[in-house]
């Protein structure tokens, strides 16, 4: 068997999405090919290379594979598919981009998709959440082509380097007439991006304003060097950037810490931290559900025990 692994990129470098849907490839019993499509990503394709337990890398140039248009990088995986290539997987990483592609991958394929993969168990045999994750199922696709979305959280990064795959060009799927890139508005920060983070700093609805939410989050998070985010609440209620938001319907984050201020722990975002290492909950309800999931609590005041904790540091 074979598995085809979409890399994510950004022409230049790969995500470290990547890094962790290839671990789960890899636990399919497969040899991993990865697919580096882009535009002048010759960069990517050599840095693809180099990750541990990949056999090949197909590298895909055109102009229209630039910006990782859906429409135009799933044409490409079914040139790859349809040009007599035999994949027994084909996965993705769980991310906005990943679920963009696959559905058109597996609608043009005519076979299921098993999305949001957490665990697998043989090779046509996954678990993935259901209900916001308060259940986990067991899903076996039968279909010869499997196509899957995997969350990065769900898998142990394989190493970035030590690897020495040979990298194949292939010739680039005509671009869709249906679609043009117009541009894109990217927020700049220091701060690392939140789904890569190690430390991340939530704050909540109980903050009160988007003034209060900086003033006592920020430094936290300055002094620990941490991401910063959110809860749905909190996003709607204007305090925090929609980026930042953390849950079923914002990112889904796994780092070594996260700290959780003046989130009541609601079952939306509990599904998007609850995997990470070691959870910080800090809120003077001691019924608030965060609880049940952190690994230390603090009934406390956040706006008296936060800046006390930033001070100590």
């Amino acid at each position: 068997m074979t598995a085809l692994v979409i890399a994510e990129h950004d022409n230049h470098s790969i995500r470290p999405a990547t890094l962790n849907t290839v671990a789960a490839a890899l636990l399919c019993d497969a040899q991993v090919h990865v697919l580096v499509a882009g535009h002048n990503a010759g960069a990517a394709a050599a840095q693809a290379a180099q990750i541990a337990g990949v056999a090949k890398v197909l590298h895909a140039e055109g102009a229209g594979l630039e910006h990782g248009l859906a429409e135009n990088v799933a044409a490409q995986v079914l040139a790859i598919v349809g040009g007599g290539a035999t994949y027994s997987h084909i996965i993705f990483a769980a991310t906005a981009g990943g679920k963009n592609i696959a559905p058109r991958v597996a609608a043009r394929l005519d076979v299921g998709q098993v999305s949001e993969v957490t665990k697998v168990i043989s090779a046509d045999t996954f678990e993935r959440p259901i209900y916001a994750g308060s259940a986990i199922a067991t899903v076996q696709a039968t279909d010869a082509v499997k196509v899957l979305t995997v969350r990065a959280t769900g898998f142990d990064a394989v190493a970035a380097t030590g690897g020495s795959a040979p990298v194949e060009v292939v010739a680039a799927a005509a671009a869709s007439e249906s679609v043009a890139f117009l541009g894109s508005e990217i927020a700049a920060s220091e701060r690392p991006e939140l789904t890569a983070a190690k430390i991340i700093v939530s704050g909540g609805r109980a903050l009160g304003s988007s003034e209060k939410f900086n003033e006592v989050i920020t430094p936290l998070a300055d002094k620990l060097g941490a991401a910063m985010g959110a809860s749905r609440a909190a996003v709607d209620a204007g305090y925090a950037p929609n980026d930042w938001q953390v849950g079923q319907t914002g990112k889904i984050v796994a780092p070594q810490l996260y700290i959780a201020c003046g989130i009541s722990g609601a079952i939306q975002h509990l599904a998007g931290m609850k995997d990470s290492k070691v959870i910080v909950a800090i809120n003077k309800d001691p019924e608030a559900p965060i609880f049940s999931v952190a690994d230390f609590g603090l009934e406390a005041d956040l706006f008296v025990a936060v800046p006390e904790l930033v001070a100590a540091l």
